[in-house]
């Protein structure tokens, strides 16, 4: 992976946690929908993140250094074989490699069924005078809120550290 990877890494983070913020934004902005343009109750909508494909060498060192480690015996993990920075070809580097990373697979409905609460006089209210509303739990989703803002803003300190790092190569490099 090249020191441009770890950008690509932390920018796909923090582009799938602007989607779950953003996901969050609209399942609380929906909380007392009760009729949705299918004519259904709205459902609660979840982020499903998948992982990239990985630096194929640095994943097989790190399985290769787990085995064993939870069979009593700590394992002492092993360090991958970093390229070697020859000038500044190393920085401008574009393998094959793909980045490592998150994505989003998919976003689901919550399976949970609606809350009816006795509202006879609400025009979606059926028969026995019950309104189905959402099963969104405010606190809940704000506490998903804060995490994803918390990890959007992790993921750009991350950027910030490399973005320094490759500074500094290169003041060494120009000495």
């Amino acid at each position: 992976m090249n020191l441009f990877g770890l950008m690509d890494t932390s920018g796909s983070a923090m582009q799938a946690e602007r989607m779950r913020a953003e996901v969050v934004a609209a399942n609380m902005a929906n909380t007392e929908t009760t009729r949705t343009a299918d004519g259904g109750t709205y459902h609660r909508q979840m982020v499903v993140f998948a992982a990239n494909q990985g630096d194929p060498q640095l994943t097989n060192s790190f399985a290769d250094s787990m085995n064993g480690a939870f069979d009593g015996a700590p394992a002492m993990p092993q360090m991958p074989q970093l390229p070697s920075l020859d000038g500044l070809d190393a920085l401008d580097s574009q393998d094959d490699e793909p980045a490592g990373g998150v994505h989003i697979a998919e976003v689901v409905e919550d399976p949970a069924p609606p809350l009816k609460r006795y509202d006879p006089g609400h025009p979606d209210a059926d028969a026995e005078g019950y309104v189905s509303y959402p099963d969104i739990n405010p606190a809940a989703e704000m506490v998903d809120l804060m995490g994803a803002t918390r990890a959007y803003g992790l993921n750009g300190s991350a950027v910030q550290a490399e973005k320094s790092m490759i500074t500094s190569a290169l003041d060494i490099v120009k000495a």
